[in-house]
C-alpha cells in the first residue's frame, strides 16, 4: 500500500510540478510587460522566450520595434496605425481589429537597453518555434551570425521539435557555430569535426578564426588547421572542376562560332572574313525579336523570344550568306587570297550597314527568366543557367549539323561536290547550286551562335571580330572540313585557355594558345585529323 501511495505521490508531481507553463503564465507575463517597470519588462520578455507560446512572437517583435502600445481602458496591448489624429487598432497577441479610437486612448510601452537586449535574445529563440518555416529558417541563419552560448540554449530544444530536414540542417549548422564559440574544448573540437564536412564559405571563416586564435586551446587549434587543409584540398579540386566547366563553356561559344566557318573554309575552300558578321547578324535578329515581343505581344511572351530568335536568326544570315556567294564568292573559287580580300570588304560593309541602321552603341540582349540565376552545387560553385542552356545547346546544334551532312540527300551531294566536282556533275549534281547552300548553311549556323553569344554579352557591330580568328583556330586546329575536329579543337582550346587565364591573364593566355596551335600545326599541318576535300585533292 506505501508503494502504491509513492508511485501515485510521484505521478502527481510529474504531472502537475512540471508541467508545461500554464495560460496564466502567459497571461502574467503579459501584465508585467503592460504594467510593470523596465526590470520587470525585461524579466517578462525572458519567460514569454522560456514558454515558447507562438502568441508571444508578435508582441515583443512589437515591443522591438518601439510599436507596441497600451489601451488605456483595459490595459490591453495593441498595436496601431495612424489614420488621421485617430489610431486605428489590432490587438497584439491575437491580431483581432480593434476599431479605431482617438491618440490619447493609448500610450505606448516604453522600452530601454535592457529590455532591448531581451526582446532581441527572445526572438532568436521565438523565431526558432515558430509556426513559419520561412521565418524558423531565418532564425537558424541568423544564430549563425551572432553565435554564443545564448543560441546554443535556444537551438537545442528547437532541433528537437524541428521535423524540416532543411530547417534542422541549419539549426544543426548554427549549433556548431555556437559551440564552436562558446563551448568546452572536447564540444568545440566535436563542432570542428561536424563542421569540417561542410564546404560553406562561413565553415571556412569560422575555423579559419579558431586556426589564428594563438589563446584557443592547442587541441582545438590542431583540429582546425587540420579541418582548414582538408577544406582547401577539397576547394581546389573543386576549382579544376570549375575550370573544366568553364571551359567547356567558352568551348562551347567556340564552337557555335566556328562551326560555319568549319563548313565554309573547311568543305568549300572559301576563306570568309565576313563570317564574323554573320554573328553579329544573328545577334541582332534575337535584339529585333525580342523588341518586337516586347512592343506587341503580352508580357508573358517575353521569355518565348528566343525561340522565335533561332529560325529567324538562322534564316536572315542564311540569306546573306547565299547572297554573298552569290554575288561575290562564286567568281573567285581557286583565288584564297582574292577571295579573303573580297570578304574582308564585305565585313567592313555589313558593319556599317548596322552602325547605320541600329547605331554604335552597344545593345543589351537580355536572358529570359528560364536562363537567369543559377544554382549552387557546393562551397560557392556556381553553375549559372546560360552558360549550361548554350552548353546543351550546342550540342544539339552540332548533332543536327552532324545528321543533315551525314544522313540526308543535300549533305551527300555536298560531299560529293567537296571530295569531287567534275565526277559530282557528271552525276547530275548542280554543284552552283550545291555550292549556295553549303555557304547559306554555314553562315545560318554562324547567325544561331549570334542568338547565343548575345545571351552572354551586349550586341555591337564589333560582335563578330571578337571571334573570327578564335574560329579559325578551332577549325585550324582541330583539321579543315572536319566537323568531329572542330569539336575536339573547340574544347580544347576552350579548356586550356581557361587553366592557363589564372596564370598569365586572359591576353596572355591567348597569345599562349596561339603559339602552341603554331607550334602543333609545324608538327601537323592537316590539324588533329586528316584534311578531306578539295584542298586534299590539290
Amino acid at each position: 500500500m506505501l508503494r502504491l501511495l509513492t508511485f501515485l505521490a510521484l505521478l502527481f508531481c510529474a504531472t502537475f510540478l512540471s508541467a508545461p507553463a500554464s495560460a496564466d503564465d502567459f497571461s502574467d507575463a503579459l501584465s508585467d510587460i503592460a504594467t510593470g517597470g523596465y526590470s520587470e519588462r525585461a524579466a517578462a520578455v525572458g519567460k514569454l522566450a522560456d514558454i515558447g507560446d507562438p502568441r508571444a512572437l508578435p508582441v515583443i517583435d512589437a515591443l522591438a520595434a518601439n510599436n507596441l502600445y497600451l489601451l488605456s481602458a483595459d490595459s490591453k496591448l495593441v498595436l496601431v496605425k495612424e489614420q488621421g489624429a485617430s489610431y486605428v487598432l489590432t490587438d497584439a497577441v491575437t491580431g483581432e481589429d480593434l476599431g479605431t479610437v482617438p491618440s490619447d486612448a493609448v500610450e505606448r510601452v516604453r522600452v530601454n537597453n535592457r529590455v532591448r537586449s531581451a526582446t532581441s535574445s527572445a526572438l532568436s529563440r521565438l523565431r526558432l518555434v515558430s509556426a513559419k518555416r520561412e521565418e524558423r529558417l531565418a532564425a537558424a541563419n541568423e544564430a549563425v551570425q551572432y553565435a554564443s552560448a545564448d543560441s546554443v540554449a535556444a537551438l537545442r530544444p528547437a532541433i528537437a521539435k524541428e521535423t524540416d530536414a532543411e530547417v534542422r540542417a541549419a539549426m544543426e549548422f548554427a549549433l556548431n557555430a555556437g559551440l564552436l564559440a562558446s563551448g568546452t574544448p572536447e564540444e568545440r573540437a566535436g563542432a570542428i569535426d561536424a563542421l569540417g564536412k561542410s564546404l560553406d564559405p562561413q565553415v571556412r571563416a569560422l575555423l579559419g578564426r579558431v586556426a589564428a586564435d594563438q589563446s584557443a586551446e592547442p587541441e582545438v587549434r590542431a583540429a582546425a588547421e587540420k579541418a582548414m587543409a582538408r577544406i582547401e584540398s577539397q576547394m581546389e579540386l573543386l576549382g579544376y572542376l570549375y575550370n573544366v566547366f568553364q571551359g567547356v563553356s567558352l568551348g562551347s561559344i567556340l564552337l557555335l562560332a566556328a562551326m560555319g566557318l568549319a563548313i565554309t573554309f573547311g568543305v568549300m575552300g572559301v576563306i570568309n572574313m565576313a563570317h564574323g558578321e554573320m554573328i553579329m547578324i544573328g545577334a541582332y535578329c534575337a535584339y529585333m525579336v525580342q523588341e518586337v515581343f516586347r512592343s506587341y505581344l503580352p508580357p508573358g511572351a517575353i521569355d518565348l523570344y528566343l525561340v522565335a530568335a533561332l529560325p529567324v536568326a538562322f534564316l536572315v544570315a542564311a540569306l546573306v550568306g547565299i547572297a554573298i556567294e552569290r554575288g561575290v564568292i562564286r567568281f573567285l573559287y581557286g583565288r584564297p587570297l582574292e577571295t579573303l580580300l573580297a570578304t574582308w570588304g564585305i565585313s567592313l560593309i555589313l558593319q556599317q550597314i548596322v552602325r547605320s541602321i541600329f547605331g554604335a552603341p552597344n545593345k543589351q540582349v537580355s536572358n529570359p527568366n528560364w536562363m537567369t540565376g543559377g544554382f549552387e552545387i557546393v562551397g560557392g560553385l556556381v553553375i549559372t543557367w546560360n552558360r549550361l542552356a548554350i552548353i546543351v545547346f550546342c550540342i544539339v546544334v552540332f548533332l543536327l549539323v552532324l545528321m543533315v551532312i551525314r544522313y540526308s540527300a543535300f549533305g551527300l551531294q555536298m560531299r560529293a561536290v567537296t571530295q569531287n566536282r567534275d565526277m559530282a556533275r557528271s552525276m547530275g549534281i548542280n554543284s552552283a547550286r550545291v555550292d549556295a547552300l553549303t555557304f547559306g548553311l554555314g553562315s545560318g549556323i554562324a547567325g544561331i551562335a549570334g542568338v547565343a553569344l548575345s545571351q552572354v554579352g551586349n550586341v555591337s557591330p564589333n560582335l563578330g571580330q571578337l571571334y573570327i580568328v578564335d574560329s579559325f583556330m578551332v577549325v585550324v586546329f582541330g583539321g579543315v572540313g572536319n566537323l568531329a575536329g572542330t569539336l575536339v579543337g573547340a574544347m580544347t582550346l576552350g579548356i586550356v585557355n581557361k587553366f592557363l587565364e589564372p596564370f598569365a591573364g586572359a591576353v596572355l593566355g591567348k597569345v599562349a594558345v596561339l603559339v602552341l596551335i603554331i607550334l602543333f600545326i609545324q608538327r601537323r599541318p592537316r590539324g588533329l585529323f586528316a584534311l578531306k576535300g578539295r584542298s586534299a585533292e590539290a
